[in-house]
């Protein structure tokens, strides 16, 4: 029994031994580990030494290099003697790839596991994704609302070229209150395209789209809206305030308003009604016949030009027609630009006409409706209209609220100069509501432009 016990002490003691040895070891191996910027100086200094030896050696004449020279000859000449060079030579050969390969791997590794800690897609996936999405088309945006938020998330997956350019007419909700209460640029609109530009930042993105549900005067506000309010005053614009906010959350692309203007919608009425304000135009219940803001001819953000001039497709839509599209227009210069440009250009239709603001309306009349808020120039070469009918329960649904589907009228869209691109780009949710669908959407829209890009 005492032997038995001794034995197992012993055991646990040799146990322990082996454990605290490989430990010690573990240990000084990860002096060697990538990234700790040891290995290099450890090398530095090694070398250093050598040459030190190798100057003295110089130095007293005793002719170091020759003697090394000497040695590997013997070692050489030794292993020829023993190996055959048919056989050593292969050997060798084969002992430098397996190190090359086993260092390029090891590098490789480290190298992921830094960029892709988590591993949930390979590195050279990662790059080759980069390289395409950086070399897609410079796409151009423009609109506002939850409509053009929903075209950029589709967007994103074939190019990291794109520029949004956001109506700031927005004077209701959160960012209405927050115009009023700091006098900043309304941030709804661009935060909403921000957080779908997002390249998976999940967590910041559901940050910044986190909206307050209590407290006083936090109620209704965004987060995000919140932050857009405080970069402005920290860094002294909105265009500086969205640049900082793109790298926080890793955007593809860039978000510009239209304008730095403190911008204010107006809209003539068929009854003679005058009514302003972005949020007053649609409950007015009446027929618009004019638009317009005051000011009346407010400047254009210079990249927002810039981006235009060099763009090599441009999309005007989807969204509310008078008070998300045209207000973007309404800045001359970047009609101006539209029109001026060379780039295929199309103009994503909405599906269902919109109460206080497109009641009745064809296709055909929101062309119309741009083409008057810009001076009746055409500023697009052809629209992309939804070749399906909703479902009827979203038609009842719809009709409840006094909206129907937009009628294409193709005889007058034809007589308008426009082609027309006809797809199945809709999904309806569990609630009866129709949405572009984002990937069907992109891709029928980069379809298109492939097709008219190459027909030029």
């Amino acid at each position: 029994m005492s032997i038995g016990f001794l034995r197992q002490a012993l055991n646990a003691l040799q146990k322990q031994s082996r454990s605290r040895t490989s430990h010690r070891v573990n240990q000084w191996f990860k002096w060697l580990s990538p990234g700790l910027s040891i290995k290099r100086w450890l090398l530095i200094s090694v070398g250093g030494v050598l040459l030190a030896i190798l100057g003295l050696a110089i130095w007293v004449k005793l002719t170091p290099i020759f003697w090394m020279l000497e040695l590997i000859r013997g070692f050489l000449a030794a292993i020829a003697n023993i190996l055959p060079n048919y056989i050593s030579g292969p050997v060798v050969i084969l002992g430098g790839l397996l190190l090359l390969l086993w260092g390029q791997t090891r590098t490789v590794g480290s190298i992921t596991q830094v960029l892709r800690p988590h591993g949930e897609e390979e590195l050279i996936d990662v790059l080759l994704a980069h390289r395409r999405l950086y070399r897609g088309p410079k796409i151009v945006v423009i609109g506002g609302g939850t409509g053009l938020s929903t075209l950029l998330r589709g967007l994103k997956t074939y190019s990291a070229n794109i520029t949004a350019i956001v109506t700031v007419a927005d004077d209701g909700g959160s960012s209405g209150r927050l115009r009023q209460e700091f006098g900043v640029l309304p941030p709804g609109d661009i935060r909403n395209c921000l957080a779908a530009l997002a390249d998976e930042e999940k967590l910041l993105t559901e940050l910044f789209q986190y909206r307050f549900r209590a407290g006083d005067g936090l109620t209704g506000h965004s987060f995000g809206n919140l932050f857009l309010t405080a970069m402005s005053d920290i860094t002294g614009d909105l265009e500086r305030a969205v640049a900082a906010s793109s790298k926080v959350l890793a955007v593809r692309g860039q978000v510009l308003p239209a304008t730095l203007s403190d911008v204010r919608l107006w809209a003539e009425l068929a009854d003679g009604r005058r009514i302003e304000g972005e949020s007053s135009i649609p409950k007015a219940g009446g027929k618009i016949v004019k638009i317009g803001c005051i000011p009346a001819n407010p400047p254009a953000l210079p990249s927002a030009i810039k981006a235009i001039k060099e763009a090599d497709y441009i999309i005007i839509g989807p969204g509310s027609l008078y008070t998300s599209l045209i207000p973007n227009l309404l800045v001359s210069d970047i009609a101006d630009a539209i029109a001026a440009s060379q780039a295929p250009r199309i103009y994503v239709c909405n599906v269902m006409t919109q109460p206080g603001e497109t009641e009745g309306y064809t296709v055909a009349d929101h062309i119309r409706a741009i083409d008057a808020a810009c001076g009746e120039r055409q500023l697009f070469d052809a629209v992309l209209v939804h070749k399906k009918s909703p479902s009827a329960q979203s038609l009842i649904r719809y009709a409840q609220q006094h909206s129907h589907p937009v009628f294409l009228d193709r005889e007058a869209v034809s007589q308008l100069g426009r082609r027309i691109v006809l797809a199945n780009v809709l999904y309806e949710d569990e609630t009866g509501f129709v949405r572009h669908n984002p990937q069907k959407l992109a891709k029928v829209l980069l379809k298109w432009y492939g097709g008219a890009h190459h027909g030029k």
